[in-house]
């Protein structure tokens, strides 16, 4: 799995971006208590079953794995002209 640049950015915007959609979608914002690995699961979850994340394999679904997901997918996301853009 090849790093993205600016990814850590990327995950923290994707983050923002992914609770904003599932709130569009109904579902109940995070509290304050909710872990940020149990926001990246549940967001990964949510992106896979909505079909705009591809899936990982089960032997390869792990929080590092997901967080990069979730970067690759706000990167194609993103305006071409946004700072974070990792082809930019």
């Amino acid at each position: 799995m090849k790093k993205l640049k600016n990814e850590a950015q990327l995950i923290k915007k994707a983050m923002q971006v992914g609770e904003t959609y599932a709130q569009n979608r109904g579902y109940a914002a995070f509290s304050a208590q909710t872990s940020a690995n149990k926001k990246v699961e549940s967001l990964y979850r949510l992106l896979v079953q909505d079909k705009l994340v591809v899936a990982l394999p089960p032997d390869k679904e792990d929080l590092p794995s997901m967080k990069h997901k979730l970067a690759i997918w706000i990167d194609k996301t993103l305006p071409e002209d946004h700072p974070l853009k990792a082809t930019g």
